[in-house]
C-alpha cells in the first residue's frame, strides 16, 4: 500500500487504488454537515485544497454537495481533479435499486460519474424502517447480486471504483469469494480510541485501501481531549485535531474528517510536510479503553426479533 507523500505546503498526499486510480488522502467528510453543507464543500475545495469530498444518500446534503461542487467547478477547479464518494443505502440494497440509486446521486451531485461508490452497510432495510427497526424490517440482503450491479456501474463508466463501508472481516471474505471486480476501498470507524485491527490487516492483505471516519472519535469520546493527543499535539506545535487525522495517515489509511467550520477545514488539511514521530506515534497507538463509537445498534438492532439482536450480532462477534 502506497504511503500518504508529504509534498510541498499546500499540496496532498494521495494513495494508490488497486484499479490504479488514485485517491486523496484527506477528505471532506459532510456527514451531519447540514445547511452548511454547500459553503463548506466550496470553502473546502476553493480556499483549503481538498480535492476529495465524501458523501451519502443518507446524509441527506447530496443537492447542497452538488452545489459546493458546482461553485468550484465555476471557480476553475477540474472535474477530473476532484473526488466525489458516495454510498448506496440499505434500502436500496436490491440489485434492480442500485442503478436508479446511483442516478438519483448523479442528479444531485450535478456530475456524470462519481469516483467512488460504496455499500453504506451491509445490511438490507425496507422502506420506511423504523430506528430502532420493528420486527421484519432489516431484511436478507442478496450481497453477491448487489455487487454484480455495482460492477456494472464500473463497466458502464458511471462510477470508477467501487467498494464497502462498515464490513467485518467475514463479509468481506464473502464478498471476495464471488467478487470479479474487488472492492477498492474499505471505509470503516478508525482512530486511536478504535484502531480496528482485524478488518484493517485483513484488507492490507487483499490490497484493499482504507479510508477512517470519525478520526476524531465523537462528542462523546472526543480524542482531541484525551491526554496522550494533547501532549503529542502540543509537543509537535500542532492541533489535535491534526495530529489524529496525522496518525491516520501515517497508518496508511486515507482520511474524512468533517466539519463546518472554515477555520477546522482549513486546520485539519494541514497535515503535509511533518511527521509525527515513532516514539510519539505508538504513544497514540496505546489509547486504552477500545470500543466503536458507531455501532449500528439504533439502525439494525431489534433486540427481541432480531435477526441481530445486539451489536456484536451486527458485528459478527470479532470485535
Amino acid at each position: 500500500m502506497a504511503s500518504a507523500q508529504a509534498m510541498g505546503q499546500g499540496e496532498q498526499g494521495h494513495f494508490v487504488l488497486k484499479s490504479g486510480h488514485t485517491i486523496p488522502a484527506v477528505g471532506l467528510g459532510t456527514w451531519r454537515a447540514g445547511s452548511d453543507t454547500a459553503h463548506s464543500v466550496q470553502t473546502a475545495i476553493t480556499e483549503a485544497g481538498y480535492r476529495h469530498v465524501d458523501t451519502a444518500a443518507q446524509y441527506g446534503v447530496e443537492k447542497e454537495v452538488g452545489k459546493g461542487l458546482k461553485a468550484a467547478m465555476e471557480a476553475g477547479i477540474n472535474r477530473k481533479d476532484l473526488f466525489v464518494t458516495s454510498k448506496l443505502w440499505c434500502t436500496e440494497l436490491v440489485p434492480d435499486k442500485v442503478r436508479p440509486a446511483l442516478q438519483n446521486t448523479l442528479k444531485d451531485l450535478q456530475l456524470d460519474y462519481i469516483d467512488l461508490y460504496l455499500i453504506h452497510w451491509p445490511f438490507r432495510l425496507k422502506d420506511g424502517a423504523h430506528m430502532p427497526p420493528e420486527a421484519g424490517e432489516v431484511v436478507e440482503f442478496d450481497m453477491e447480486g448487489v455487487w454484480r450491479e455495482m460492477e456494472s456501474l464500473v463497466k458502464d463508466g458511471l462510477v470508477k471504483d467501487i467498494g464497502v463501508c462498515n464490513y467485518t472481516v467475514t463479509k468481506l471474505n464473502r464478498l471476495m469469494r464471488s467478487a470479479n471486480v474487488p472492492p477498492a476501498v474499505c471505509q470503516m470507524e478508525m482512530h486511536p480510541g478504535w484502531k480496528n485491527d482485524k478488518i484493517f490487516e485483513a484488507c492490507k492483505k487483499h490490497g484493499i485501501h482504507v479510508t477512517a471516519y470519525s478520526p476524531l472519535g465523537s462528542s462523546e469520546k472526543n480524542l482531541a481531549h484525551d491526554p496522550a493527543v494533547e501532549k503529542v499535539a502540543n509537543k509537535l506545535n500542532k492541533t489535535p485535531g491534526q495530529v489524529l487525522i496525522k496518525w491516520a495517515l501515517q497508518r496508511g489509511t486515507s482520511v474524512i474528517p468533517k466539519s463546518t467550520k472554515d477555520e477546522r477545514i482549513k486546520e485539519n488539511i494541514q497535515v503535509f510536510g511533518w511527521e509525527i514521530p515513532d516514539e510519539d506515534f505508538k504513544i497514540l497507538c496505546s489509547i486504552k479503553d477500545e470500543k466503536r463509537v458507531l455501532t449500528g445498534e439504533e439502525l439494525f438492532v431489534n433486540k427481541t426479533h432480531g435477526p441481530y439482536k445486539s451489536a456484536s450480532d451486527i458485528w459478527d462477534h470479532e470485535d
